[in-house]
């Protein structure tokens, strides 16, 4: 794992200097391009996202793990499902929108986009029925 745990850009012959992206940041940018799915109804957090959440700030990295290595780049997104949806495509889709959001907005390309299932919402709301005399 990198020592600085941040990841740093390739310099081209253009720059100024370095670039350098912490690992929140591409957590942030992975889990607000999975959220943004259709069929993805939640992302996963821990009590301490969830604290923050309820003191009215969003907490847009939950659910996102990064796994940085000399050789790879690994994201992990643990989101719940919405009930009736294709489990594979909805997952293909977040797959596809995260490294497409990170490729265009940090020029970095992945290696593994895991997708982890770790429920199904129902419909909450129930609807009354009508009933003609």
């Amino acid at each position: 794992m990198n020592e600085n745990h941040v990841l740093e850009m390739e310099e081209n012959q253009q720059s100024l200097g370095r670039v350098e992206i912490a690992p929140e940041v591409i957590e942030v940018i992975a889990g607000i391009a999975a959220s943004e799915v259709e069929g993805v109804t939640s992302m996963r957090g821990n009590f301490a996202s969830g604290v923050v959440e309820r003191l009215g700030k969003k907490n847009h990295g939950k659910g996102v793990k990064v796994e940085l290595n000399e050789a790879s780049i690994k994201v992990d997104v643990y989101c719940s499902m919405k009930f009736g949806v294709s489990i594979p495509v909805v997952a293909q889709k977040v797959q596809d929108n995260v490294r497409q959001a990170l490729q265009t907005m940090t020029a970095i390309n992945l290696d593994e986009v895991n997708i982890h299932i770790v429920g199904v919402q129902f419909e909450t709301s129930k609807q009354e029925e009508v009933v003609e005399s």
